[in-house]
């Protein structure tokens, strides 16, 4: 709803009320509307603030009214809110924006709409439309270029990136900045512009700044768009409705942009960003061992927390506690690694425009684990061996007070050994970060057989805190992401033994949407990691076990490559030569290497493997559907509560490309029964492959007439009992 009241006389205070973001739905649009009316019809008013109540100004449109989840057909309602923002310009009356905690999306083009825009300084301003496959179709993309130009149009439409209010201010976005009342400034600024003249303030009527190279510079764009979109339809379109503004009248550009957003609207691209726009709302749902409920258990406060090791992953946690306001105590004996973390806290408090010291005074540095004592939450990071962290456990267990929560940032050792190394099993979890952890969004909380409760929920509201989208999933090798992970990447091995080549498979898997295929991925993160893990299992090394062959392991079928690969000291970017080679500036440009082609070709004949040809369908199915039919074994375990958890942890973690909606999302998009019949024919071909025999719960699914993935969950609480 939205109420307007006279406030000092003759300034008109317009409140948006739809908690709680304030969303613009069709009826709240229509209500705006009617009380800008209004007041424009007050004689005594003589201009007009419009505010979003409860600290926000306005989240954008309401997308349950753009689409539900997959099932839902879609609904089209921008139209009320093209009214609503055609209806602000036009006032007579000069009508001020008051922006606080955000203007996203429908919310930013109700802003654009009026004659001017006050931000307070906590604020962020953004058109975030293309991350649902959208783009802004309230005049966004005509508005913004004739405000603040193209270059800066085209890079906010198109990559739905936000702007805190300060670089707002620099792009001439918002005409004022305050760190007080915004409304208390607002209204003083809507008594100094009363009388201004509104034809230049009516952004349709302005025409937008022309830059000497615009057509090169919008040429370069939609390139730019069509690389980056790996696939996805959305960027490309903001970019033409953008340019639409540069070569269109208003009315013309206005058109276009919503006959491209009719075009993306229904798409399935569209349906898939939505379900995980959705998905990252409801995940996090597992329910401990035993029944109980995290979710109602408090969460303990995080007032000082502890990170042990400061590699890689350490820093980039101790950088994320730091940001969020937590004090840090880290333990490293590097000195090295001090530096590296103090120069990108100097980067980050840059970046947020804040003094050095404001983020450095919040880290101690140490070397004694004395000074671990007052932390209420430890987190370690130090090398994937299982044996080092169970010490590190147990002596944590010793050191620290009885209540601190133990955390482990490991990617796949087993929780539970390292809770029963400790005097308080139920204060154990995995937090799972996911490198660079200050920039990636997903967290993995693992929940051991004897965490508690109140652990859980610590650790979920912490990533919570720290701006991830936690995911609890329940302790077993690999947990989620990187259990899946593993059929995925054997898959592709088996391809390369069969006649593929490396740049082959990535090729077909970027083309999907991946921004790298496996074997770029693994050359980046350094094949000797997975080596490590696989010699500690028994999986790798010199000593084959009796009655196997080289390519077989335990009975099933075994690609020994990537070991033999570490064992001639190919190790990936980090030695130049991995599966591509690294020459060059930088050393980062992945190029095929000859050598790797003449060693595959000896490796076949060694092994008596006559090459073939192999299509990209089958390099899809094959790494794709293994992948998917790993998260349907998650399911029925009960590792994760639903297909939205595994397919947060996909996009969010893995480079799922998002307008692919995740794993589980698009094998039940395919169509499960056409997933099916393609593991059993495969599986046919390499019986002694079990990651292609096909799950129950796959199986299962399908006998039930394939049931849309939103019935999923529910399902899965009466399934887990009977498969």
């Amino acid at each position: 709803m939205a109420q307007y009241s006279r406030v000092r006389g003759s300034v008109a205070l317009l409140r948006l009320t739809n908690p709680p973001v304030n969303a613009l739905s069709a009826a709240v649009s229509r209500d705006l509307e009617r009380a800008v009316r209004s007041a424009c019809a007050d004689s005594a008013v003589r201009v007009l603030v419009l505010r979003g109540h409860g600290g926000t100004f306005c989240g954008g449109a309401d997308i349950r009214e753009l689409a539900g989840l997959v099932d839902v057909p879609f609904r089209v309602g921008v139209s009320s809110l093209v009214a609503l923002v055609d209806a602000v310009e036009a006032a007579e009356k000069p009508v001020v924006a008051a922006i606080e905690g955000v203007a996203l999306g429908g919310g930013l083009e109700l802003a654009l709409g009026c004659h001017f825009r006050i931000a307070h300084g906590q604020a962020r301003l953004g058109l975030p439309e293309v991350t649902l496959g959208l783009l802004p179709a309230a005049g966004g993309t005509q508005r913004l270029p004739r405000l603040v130009g193209f270059p800066a149009a085209l890079e906010l439409v198109a990559t739905g990136r936000d702007v805190s209010a300060e670089e707002a201010l620099a792009l001439g976005l918002v005409d004022h900045v305050t760190d007080g009342d915004v409304e208390e400034a607002a209204v003083e600024f809507a008594r100094r512009v009363a009388d201004e003249p509104l034809a230049s303030r009516r952004l349709s009527t302005r025409p937008p700044p022309r830059p000497a190279d615009l057509d090169t510079l919008l040429q370069v764009a939609l390139e730019r768009a069509q690389r980056r979109a790996r696939g996805a339809l959305a960027p490309v379109a903001c970019v033409q409705a953008v340019r639409a503004a540069a070569t269109l009248p208003f009315t013309q550009g206005l058109q276009l942009e919503q006959e491209l957003m009719a075009a993306l609207l229904p798409s399935n691209q569209a349906r898939a960003m939505q379900y995980c726009f959705f998905a990252q709302r409801i995940v996090g749902k597992w329910s401990l061992p035993g029944g109980a409920n995290w979710r109602n258990s408090p969460a303990r406060a995080v007032s000082r927390a502890a990170v042990i090791g400061l590699g890689t992953m350490g820093r980039g946690i101790a950088v994320s506690l730091v940001r969020a306001g937590i004090p840090v105590v880290a333990m490293e004996t590097d000195e090295k690694q001090l530096r590296v973390v103090t120069a990108m806290l100097e980067r980050e408090a840059a970046k947020q425009r804040r003094s050095p010291d404001s983020y450095l005074q919040l880290v101690q540095f140490t070397l004694e684990r004395r000074d671990l004592g007052d932390a209420d939450l430890v987190v370690e990071a130090v090398f994937e061996d299982l044996a080092l962290k169970k010490r590190l456990f147990a002596e944590l267990s010793s050191s620290c007070r009885p209540d601190t929560l133990l955390c482990s940032n490991t990617s796949a050792l087993d929780v539970d050994a390292l809770a029963a190394a400790t005097r308080r099993p139920e204060l154990v979890v995995g937090m799972h970060f996911f490198a660079p952890a200050h920039v990636m969004k997903l967290l993995e909380v693992v929940c051991g057989a004897r965490s508690s409760p109140v652990a859980v929920a610590t650790a979920m509201q912490l990533g919570k805190r720290l701006g991830k989208v936690s995911v609890a999933v329940a302790n077993c090798p690999g947990f989620a992401g990187n259990r899946m992970l593993k059929p995925y990447v054997e898959q592709a091995s088996f391809l390369l033994e069969e006649g593929a080549t490396p740049q082959q498979v990535d090729a077909v898997l970027e083309d999907f949407g991946f921004a790298m295929g496996v074997f770029r991925m693994s050359d980046l993160s350094g094949l000797d990691v997975g080596w490590r893990v696989r010699e500690e299992a028994g999986l790798a090394g010199p000593t084959v076990p009796p009655g196997e062959s080289a390519r077989r392991r335990h009975g099933c079928r075994y690609s020994p490559l990537a070991d033999l690969l570490c064992e001639h000291g190919r190790l990936g970017q980090k030695t130049g030569r991995g599966w591509y080679l690294y020459e060059g500036p930088g050393g980062r440009a992945a190029t095929p290497d000859p050598w790797l082609h003449d060693f595959l070709d000896q490796y076949r004949r060694r092994h008596g493997l006559r090459p073939r040809r192999i299509d990209q369908q089958e390099v899809l199915e094959r790494c794709l559907y293994a992948l998917a039919n790993e998260g349907f074994r998650i399911l029925e375990e009960g590792v994760a509560a639903g297909p939205e958890d595994i397919d947060t942890i996909y996009v969010l973690g893995y480079g799922w490309p998002a307008h692919r909606g995740g794993p589980m999302y698009h094998v039940a998009a395919v169509g499960l029964p056409a997933v099916l019949s393609r593991l059993e024919h495969f599986r046919r071909l390499h019986p002694d492959v079990p990651q292609l025999r096909p799950s129950a719960l796959l199986r299962h699914l399908v006998a039930e007439g394939s049931p849309p993935i939103s019935r999923w969950r529910e399902l899965l609480k009466g399934l887990r009992s009977q498969l």
